[in-house]
């Protein structure tokens, strides 16, 4: 709720709100914080970064408002959070879970959280360079989504809490129900799989559930459905005519000061006359990739 709240504020142009209410989000849960991701990329290629700082400063102070205290008087039970996160094991519905079962060998607990944290940020990177080189700026919802959904994909523990925070993400990067639906519908198979398991696993009847072969196969399509969304959401990054958004010639509706903004940073192919919407005037533009460097035009 504090999200989608803070998410509201930024469309409306409060960066301050924003801030303040990512920063009690993460309060609640860590997963907010990865919004100010692509927030910094999307201000940095619209050159808002008094934005992005208002923002960034407002989520920091309003974490730390609520967390100091308990962090001063009840600092075991404020980091418990923390060390059972990096402490827990591979759990229910990751691939890391398909992997040990298939091998039959464990892997250790730090193994699993240097690789994936290193791959985590590899596809956050990776976002952030599409953000950068795509022929026309990102929404902000569809890289909100994008990033959640990289965090989950890889994470070593798949919580049924998980789709709920990808859900109205989802809404607002591929507002289309046909792409919804077989997304969901992956994860429907996925939770329905894993109640079964769980009966096949306690209840002593092998003849009762559903085997370990058929839960990998129910992890393998919650796995599948989110990659097919992720996968339609860039491909609208990289083809702007296909995002339904932008068909009456919207901008980015949730960017609020980036909708309709002019590009002020871009790399590669993103390096030619912007398709945005041309305000009245154009803040200049840094070009890299062409032959002799950058050059502002």
């Amino acid at each position: 709720a504090l999200t989608a709240a803070g998410m509201l504020m930024w469309s409306r142009g409060r960066a301050l709100a924003f801030g303040v209410l990512i920063g009690l989000a993460t309060a609640a849960k860590l997963y907010p914080v990865f919004l100010l991701g692509p927030v910094f990329v999307l201000c940095w290629r619209a050159g808002k970064w008094r934005e992005f700082g208002t923002a960034t400063l407002g989520a920091a102070v309003a974490w730390l408002v609520v967390n100091l205290p308990v962090m001063a008087f009840a600092p075991e039970g404020w980091k418990k959070f923390y060390t059972f996160s990096e402490e827990r094991g591979i759990d229910f519905g990751s691939f890391w879970l398909i992997i040990t079962q298939r091998t039959s060998e464990s892997i250790e607990v730090s193994t699993v959280n240097t690789v994936s944290t290193l791959v985590t940020v590899l596809l956050c990177a990776g976002v952030g360079a599409l953000t950068l080189m795509a022929p026309r700026r990102p929404r902000f919802a569809q890289l909100a989504f994008l990033v959640v959904a990289a965090f989950i994909l890889v994470n070593k523990v798949y919580s049924p809490q998980y789709v709920l925070w990808l859900i109205p993400l989802a809404a607002l990067a591929r507002p289309r129900w046909r792409d919804f639906l077989i997304w969901q519908a992956c994860e429907v198979m996925y939770f329905l799989g894993i109640w079964m398991y769980l009966a096949y696993t306690t209840s002593g009847d092998k003849h009762q559930g559903l085997p370990t072969e058929g839960y990998q196969l129910a992890i393998a399509l919650h796995l599948l459905g989110t990659l097919y969304l992720c996968a339609v959401v860039v491909r609208d990054i990289l083809v702007p005519e296909r995002d339904v958004v932008r068909r009456d010639g919207s901008d980015d509706p949730s960017g609020g000061v980036l909708d309709g903004a002019p590009d002020a940073f871009v790399l590669g192919r993103a390096a030619r006359p912007s398709r945005h919407a041309q305000p009245e005037a154009e803040a200049p533009r840094v070009e890299w990739g062409a032959a002799r460097g950058p050059a502002a035009d």
